[in-house]
């Protein structure tokens, strides 16, 4: 069905129903000699007269009560399902799917993800946690957060935790074995833990900056993993030394369990950023996520 063939339709749906060429032609919004020809052009191409009209009163023929009856429960389910998509615009419900690292997870969604529950009841949040890097738009995701080293530039962006840093740490009882290294290059003397990303199958590189500038190590990684904890793990049981996100390590690093080295030379980046495609129609589930995790963060 062509839009002209529908929008015919739709005119004589709103003529049947007003009994009243003046009163349709108001509600759709057109002039009255503007609808009369829409509707002689419905007749023409189905070859039978519809509605009988006089300069008092329009009413639909046989033909036109049996299209009418017809099209009705069509129109209504149409009708009912755009209203639907409508809503979702105005008011916050559906599900909200967001691509993010464990920390992330941890840090940023987890504290504000009861309280938003509780204030939009309507909406379902769906996290992914995905420490590699994802396009959220070919994963089907409404949003990501990740460093904002790592967004691209055609996402709206917007910051939400101050800079990160690196730490390289490892267990006390590594360290009695080995002693710590004091520069980045003393690493290739060390049993090192190292994240692979998962869809390239590439090492994380250890980067580190210093007075001749930046620099990345090739460490001898005898352990990798694509999962944080399982790296994280492996240091406090001491069987190297890992270089992992010093918010991740922090709690460790405060009771002992593990010690950080080389803290000179790991800089801090670009913090956490919440992302999203440029979207003109935002729905407002995703408006709702994206509002509460602002006001959230807008002083940190």
């Amino acid at each position: 069905m062509t839009g002209t063939e529908y929008a015919e339709l739709v005119a004589f749906m709103a003529v049947a129903s007003e009994r009243s060429f003046r009163r349709a032609a108001q509600r759709l919004g057109l002039s009255p000699s503007a609808l009369s020809h829409t509707i002689r052009a419905l007749e023409t191409r189905l070859g039978a007269r519809l509605l009988n009209r006089t300069t008092r009163s329009v009413a639909p023929t046989e033909a036109g009560q049996q299209l009418f009856a017809r099209l009705q429960p069509v129109l209504g389910e149409m009708d009912a399902a755009v209203r639907e998509v409508g809503a979702h615009q105005d008011t916050p419900r559906g599900t909200v799917r967001v691509n993010l690292p464990r920390i992330a997870a941890q840090w940023v969604v987890g504290p504000i993800l009861a309280d938003f529950l509780a204030a939009y009841p309507g909406v379902r949040v769906d996290l992914v946690v995905d420490d590699s890097i994802t396009d959220v738009v070919a994963g089907g995701f409404d949003a990501g957060i990740r460093s904002g080293e790592l967004v691209q530039q055609d996402m709206v962006a917007i910051r939400l935790t101050p800079d990160l840093r690196m730490a390289v740490v490892g267990a006390p009882a590594y360290l009695a074995r080995h002693p710590a290294p004091q520069a980045p290059l003393q690493l290739r003397e060390h049993a090192c833990l190292t994240y692979r990303w998962r869809e390239s199958g590439t090492l994380q590189r250890w980067r580190f900056s210093g007075p001749a500038g930046a620099s990345e190590v090739a460490v001898d990684s005898v352990f990798t993993a694509n999962d944080t904890n399982l790296l994280l793990d492996a240091a406090l049981r001491g069987a190297g030394l890992a270089y992992l996100l010093d918010g991740l390590v922090a709690p460790y690093l405060g009771r002992g369990e593990l010690v950080r080295v080389l803290e000179p030379w790991c800089p801090p980046f670009a913090g956490f950023y919440l992302y999203y495609p440029n979207r003109t129609h935002m729905p407002a589930a995703l408006r709702a996520f994206v509002d509460v995790l602002k006001s959230s963060y807008a002083d940190r």
